[in-house]
Formats: C-alpha cells, structure tokens, sequence
C-alpha cells in the first residue's frame, strides 16, 4: 500500500513539474538550425534597434554617465518589432518562418552586442578625455603628446582592433560557466524568461499589452522631447527649468528637469540607486560645497574660474574619484574573493583538479530535470573548438598589437603586449564574478590599466594618453566577455544554439564598432559644448577619468589645501559604507536597502543633483504603482519606462540634425525669482 501512494506521490511531482516546465510547453515544437535562426530579418530588425539603442545610451554617456541594463529592453523591442513584421507577412500570406524564441534571442545578443559598444566605448568616459576640449580644462598634463581628438576615421579602427579579442577570450569559458558552474547571470536570466513566456501562447495576451503600453509611452515620450525644444533653446538661450526649491537650491543645481529619459531609468533602477543619488546630492551640493565655498582665499584662490582644478572644482572631481576608487576596490576583492571561494569550491566538488574544457562533454545526470536535460544537449552541440578561439585571439591580439601603437604613438607594443597578456585571466574572473553578482567591474580593470600603463610611460612621454588608451583595452575585453556570458545564459535558456549565438555577437559588434563612433560623431558636431560642466552634455566622467591619468602619472601633488586629507576620508567612507552594508545585510533582512551605495553617491557629487530628481520622480511614480496595483506595475513598468527612454533617445536623433542644419527653437522660456522678475520688467519698461 506505502508503495502504491509513493507510486501515486511520484507521478504527481512528474505531472506537477510538466505544468511548471517550460521546455514541455515548447515539446511539440522543432527547434530550428543554428543557420536557420541567423534570419534576414532579425538582422535588418536588430540593425534599427542597434541604432536606437546606441543613441539612447550615447545620450546617457553625455548626460549622467548612468547606463542601465540593455537585456531585457532589447529583447521586448525585437519581439515588438519582428511580431510586426511577421503580421504583416502573415496578412499577405509572405510569411515563410515563423517568429520563434530563438530568433528573438539572436535579435537581442546582436543588439547588446553593438549597445556594450557605445556603452564600453569610452566616448563619455577615457576617449572623450583624450580631447583638447577636456584637456584645457586641467591645468597640467595638456600638452600635445597627451593629447588626441575624436575623429571618426581612427575611433572606428580602434574599436574594429579591440572589440572581437573580448569575444574570443570568454568562448572557451561557455560550457565552465553555463554547464559546469551553473552561473545564474540573473540579467541573461530574467531576459531569457521574458522571452520564454511571450513566446507562448499564455504569454501572448500579455506580451500584446506591454507592447501596447511601450508604443504608447514612446509616442508621448518622443512628443514630449519636441514640445521641450519648441520652448526652449537649452543653454544657448540661458533657459533655465522650474527650480524645485527655490532660487538657492537652483544656484545648487537643485531644479526639476523634466527628462523622460531620466524618470523612465528611474522606474528601471533599484529604488537604492536613486535613493543614494539623492542622499550623494544632498551630501554635496547641499552641504559639503557650500562649506567649502566659504573656505575661498584661505584653501584656495578665490579668484580661481569655476572649472580650474585648483579650485572648488578640484574638491568635487577628485573626491568623487575618492569615493568611485573606494568602492571599486572594494568590490573587487569582494567579488574576487567570491569567485575564488566558490571556484575551489566547484573544484573540490568535481573532486579534480583538472578544468573542464569546451570539448569535454559532461554526462548527463540522472538528477537533472527535464529542463535542464533539454538545453545542456542543446548547449553543447554546436560548440566553437577552444583552438579555434585561441587562435583566432592570437591572431587578433597580434593585428592589435602592430596597429594601436600607429594610432596612439604614445602606446608602445610591449604594453599593448602586456595588457592582453593579463586580459584573458582578468576576462573569465569577471565573467565568473558577473555570473555570481551581476555586477561588472570592467571599469575598475580599465582604472587599473590606466594606472599601471599611465605611471609606466611616465609624463613626459605622454603617459596620460597611454593610460587613457590602455583603458579602452582592457575595458573593452572584459566588458564583452562578460556580456558574452550573460547573452549565454539567456541562449542557454531558450535553446538557442551556442554557434547561432557567437555568430550574432560577432555580427552585432561589427555593427557596434561602425554605428556607435558614427552616432557620436553626430552628437560631437552637433552639440559644441559636449564635456563642458553645467550644459546639456557634461559627459562628467570624462574630466574624472583624465583627472585619474593625471594622478597615475604626477601624484598628488597638484591638489588643492586639504583635498587629499577629504580624498582619503571619503576613500575610506565608501569602503566602511560597503563593510556596512554587506555585515548588516547578512545579519537584518533587508536593512541593507536603508544604506547608500557609494557608487550612485558620487556621481552628483561632480554632475549635480538635478537628474537625480528626475531618476527619484520614476521611483515615486513606480512606487506609488505598486502600492495601488502591484501585479500590474510589476508586468507593465518595464514597457513603460523601456517607451519613456527610447522615445527620448528617437527623439535626440532629429534633434541632433536641426542642430547641425543650425535649426534652433523659435521659443526661449525661462523662469526667474520674483526679485529677477523686478528688475527685468523694470528694464523693459526703461527700453519702451
């Protein structure tokens, strides 16, 4: 009897994981050929949303220098637009494939592919940094051997040499970490349920409402942009926008800048990214700036210009440097000390001490589900051989290395040898930390090469635009690597194959390493104030990354009374903040969401709280969402803020070429105080 019920309990568990398994739902379907997933149409379509997408996150660059995931906005807006087209065909009885899963995750690895490039590219960042434009606004190191400004011709060359090593030093790591290690990437993963449940039936109904709400948030979005350049002329004009708290808080930077793009990424954003905006801001152009202003003539020259680094503004770059290095450091030997700990452990575990490679197929074990039987025979079919991937990163890194040196005389062979020498070995440790955390540390190896190949060269050999150089480097290997990884999981989960996967990555960022350096060049002639503080388009990491090439190669020496004594206080704050947070958070559920990330508290502390506003405005929108109705917050919040972002970023493209016909805004609104008011009125009435 005790057998026949545990007969009737085990078929129930079987019966209850088929209604739960998604691979069962897609059963009767046929997965198609890694050749047939590689369609005409996902790349014409994947060709438009690269377009978009790098718009949307050059303008982001420009602006604040926050870049929200791409994942899970690429996937929904390949799925937007190829059902389209698919409709289409389909009325006109055209339609020869049909949409699948796989083809939809071909569309959004292709995408994420070009987007990391505009993203990693450094155009806000170390490439931006290396122009005469950044340059003067330091008061050393900016002679012509540290100096090299953007032109489309040798920016496309550079990414073309640089882009694909990344791509071949994670390939042989696939199976490791998807197969082996089982990395969850919740990114890769959280896109690849997007994807599963709107390729469902069930997940139809659904899918057409969030297509809905995106279609409708972007029109608005992109309308909104036009009636915002209709009545004002942004700087040019001196427009100023409503002050949040008045006319001192504006002075602050304290005002409300109506951006659909920044409320939409705040609705994206964890709430503690923008709660931690705010408290940076408050923190800084509320209370430290201010005290140091009173300092003028006794830490400073009072009659110093506002952007002289010798000045206040030497307080905000390098502390804010301060508190972006504490928290890098800290985070990289957190996560360096996570992947350590759990690869010994994984190791252990195999009882070997031998690494699996790709060509190893593993067993398949009785304990897996059906899920997981389906897609590990899948993943490892159409594998890449791992000799082909090392000889294909030799051959590249060997083009590299003759070919960068003719583009920056300042970086030698041997330290463009050097950098990929290390690269493979820092590439799998933050693909394997990004596996775990979800957090890259690309930048933080790109600070280090900076450091290390800008003190190599020393100053007087151009060291400030070697470190710059070699940033772009390494940054760019481990960013795709770890990109890579993510867009494999997300493979991994929809059965797309591993070679279709490759082949989108390549093909993507090919189009990346042309589309990315041309859509800045855009904004670069177009707007003529990019990477001047208080414009439209500071690009603020651009001074904060020279500021740091200019450190790596002088010192310290340069700064102003008392800045190192802060630089070192704030250092320190961010790494205490960080022991904080992850000791309490293990102790007390959840009440390390009460504590700021030292990260999202520097970013005003150089650019200014306003789009910190605009970012915590989304929240409170979401936030109040939630609470009323919180299951359809939680299903349409992304489609809308993903319509918010991208119909700003469309919007930016016309913009851009009225401002290149020299096509300006026939309206100039400005908001004044009351006493401003005054004295205008009175000066009309004089002129009439």
């Amino acid at each position: 009897m005790d057998g026949k019920a545990s007969d009737m309990e085990n078929k129930s568990a079987k019966k209850d994981e088929a209604v739960l398994s998604i691979e069962q739902i897609y059963e009767c379907e046929e997965v198609p050929g890694w050749r047939e997933q590689l369609t005409f149409r996902a790349f014409v379509v994947s060709f438009m949303l690269c377009v978009m997408f790098s718009v949307i996150v050059m303008k982001l660059n420009l602006t604040t220098g926050i870049v929200p995931s791409q994942n899970i906005s690429a996937g929904l807006r390949g799925f937007f637009f190829v059902k389209i087209w698919t409709k289409l065909l389909e009325k006109s009885r055209l339609l020869k494939q049909p949409f699948t899963r796989q083809e939809n995750t071909v569309i959004q690895t292709c995408v994420v592919a070009a987007s990391s490039i505009a993203s990693s590219g450094g155009f806000g960042s170390y490439l931006l940094g290396m122009s005469e434009k950044i340059a003067n606004q330091t008061t050393e190191k900016n002679g012509p051997q540290n100096i090299k400004n953007p032109a489309l011709g040798w920016m496309i060359g550079f990414f073309f040499v640089i882009s694909f090593l990344g791509l071949f030093s994670a390939v042989a790591l696939r199976k490791i970490m998807i197969i082996d290690y089982k990395l969850t990437y919740p990114s890769g993963t959280a896109t690849a349920h997007l994807i599963n449940i709107f390729h469902t039936p069930q997940g139809m109904k659904l899918a057409k409402k969030q297509v809905k709400a995106l279609v409708k948030f972007l029109s608005f979005s992109f309308i909104w942009g036009f009636v915002q350049w209709i009545f004002r002329a942004g700087h040019d004009c001196g427009f100023s926008y409503f002050p949040a708290f008045g006319l001192e808080a504006y002075k602050n930077r304290f005002y409300l800048d109506f951006s659909a793009s920044y409320v939409g990424i705040g609705m994206i954003c964890p709430y503690i990214v923008n709660i931690s905006l705010l408290v940076g801001s408050i923190l800084s152009w509320g209370i430290l700036w201010p005290l140091i202003g009173t300092k003028k003539g006794d830490w400073y020259v009072a009659d110093l210009g506002p952007d002289n680094l010798h000045g206040l503004q030497g307080y905000r770059v390098f502390i804010a440097i301060a508190i972006i290095l504490g928290d890098s450091l800290y985070n990289f030997f957190k996560v360096i000390s996570i992947t350590t700990s759990s690869f010994l452990q994984k190791m252990r575990e195999k009882d070997t001490n031998v690494i699996p490679v790709i060509n190893q197929l593993s067993p398949t074990k009785p304990s897996m589900s059906y899920d997981d039987h389906r897609r590990t025979e899948l993943f490892l079919k159409d594998q890449i051989p791992t000799r082909v991937a090392v000889g294909c990163y030799i051959a590249i890194a060997a083009i590299s290395i003759a070919t960068l040196p003719h583009i920056f005389p300042q970086l030698k062979w041997y330290y463009v040898l050097v950098v990929y020498i290390f690269a493979p070995v820092l590439a799998f440790s933050n693909a394997y930390g990004f596996g775990l955390t979800d957090w890259s540390l690309a930048s933080t190896y790109g600070k280090l090469a900076i450091f290390t190949i800008g003190a190599w060269a020393g100053a007087s050999h151009g060291g400030v635009l070697a470190g710059l150089a070699s940033c772009g480097v390494m940054f760019n290997i481990v960013q795709t690597a770890a990109d890579l990884m993510g867009d494999c999981k997300t493979g991994y989960l929809t059965l797309a194959s591993p070679r279709s996967m490759f082949v989108s990555q390549v093909i993507g960022t090919t189009m990346g390493c042309v589309i990315a350096p041309c859509i800045f060049w855009l904004f670069y002639k177009a707007f003529h104030d990019i990477g001047t503080p208080g414009t439209e388009y500071p690009a603020p990491y651009a001074l904060i990354y020279r500021n740091m090439a200019i450190l790596g190669v002088d010192g310290f020496s340069s700064l102003p009374k008392h800045c190192l004594t802060l630089c070192y206080m704030f250092f320190a704050g961010a790494i205490i903040i960080n022991l904080v947070r992850d000791v309490v958070g293990k102790r007390v559920a959840r009440m390390e969401r009460l504590i700021p990330l030292p990260m999202a508290m520097a970013i005003p502390f150089y650019i200014g709280p306003y789009f910190a506003i605009d970012m915590c405005v989304g929240s409170l929108i979401l936030f109040i969402w939630q609470q009323t109705n919180k299951a359809k917050a939680d299903k349409f919040a992304p489609a809308v803020a993903a319509g918010l972002i991208c119909g700003d970023g469309i919007w930016t493209l016309p913009q851009s070429v009225l401002a290149l016909a020299n096509v300006y805004p026939p309206i100039c609104m400005k908001f004044l105080s009351r006493n401003q008011e005054r004295k205008v009125e009175s000066f009309l009435a004089k002129l009439s």
